[in-house]
């Protein structure tokens, strides 16, 4: 998409689901003086939500993680269950890693810090909007580490063993070096410039940002995050990261 036809396109229909009555307001006074951002509903909670998005269906949902009696999780999961089109974006703090990782894997295109400045929030707004995925740096590394610590099911998934030791012992046949280190060679090697973007991508840097800082288009931009994502085997951003830090291509 060119950058004139984006600058006429409809704005994003906005869904934001917030139980503290004075951040949702706050939030609303941020978003509601961006032309290019519609505001068409809001819910104090999880239940009054999903009724209201049946009636609303917003391009992208806000969404608190710490609602009560029915969390933001669960919200996610009905929400992508009967609307797979809404995306959606979480507000998480600091000590809710646990939880933000079970809401991307509902279904989640990403999630922000709560406190993050307006232009950041309109940001992550367009970026899962046009199908990407946000990554916050504060939160980048904890949750990484949770994708990496699951077991690599390998080419040929076998029956579950017994639990192995706690140093486990080297494989017969060592598979053979490759030039990522990771005995893992890929269907084709990353160029170095999708190399240097998904290192920035890493960082938690946007797509605008990455267009940048390198001197290119967004659409270039989005083009490689295409080849990286086919080249990795993934479908988004963090799948992405997590595949590049154990094939040894970047690190965080």
């Amino acid at each position: 998409m060119t950058e004139e036809a984006i600058a006429s396109s409809p704005p994003i229909r906005v869904f934001v689901v917030e139980d503290q009555t004075k951040i949702l307001k706050n939030q609303l006074k941020l978003l509601e003086s961006h032309h290019d951002i519609e505001i068409i509903g809001t819910a104090l909670s999880g239940e009054a939500a999903l009724e209201e998005v049946a009636k609303a269906l917003p391009d992208v949902m806000l969404l608190d993680l710490g609602l009560p009696r029915m969390s933001g999780i669960d919200v996610t999961r009905h929400v992508k269950a009967q609307w797979p089109h809404v995306e959606i974006l979480i507000f998480t703090i600091f000590d809710e890693e646990d939880k933000v990782l079970e809401a991307v894997k509902a279904g989640a295109s990403g999630y922000l810090l709560k406190g993050t400045p307006a232009d950041k929030i309109i940001e992550a707004i367009k970026e899962v909007r046009a199908g990407g995925t946000v990554i916050q740096p504060n939160l980048a590394r904890r949750l990484l580490r949770h994708f990496r610590v699951e077991p690599d099911a390998g080419p040929v998934p076998t029956a579950p063993a017994a639990p192995a030791p706690a140093v486990a012992a080297p494989p017969e046949t060592p598979p053979a070096p490759t030039p990522d280190g990771s005995g893992e060679p890929l269907l084709k090697p990353l160029s170095d410039r999708e190399t240097e973007i998904l290192q920035l991508i890493a960082k938690g840097v946007s797509n605008s940002e990455a267009a940048k800082l390198l001197d290119l288009s967004k659409a270039t931009i989005r083009t490689h995050l295409e080849h990286i994502y086919r080249k990795l085997e993934v479908t988004n951003r963090v799948e992405a990261v997590t595949e590049g830090i154990r094939k040894g291509l970047i690190s965080v």
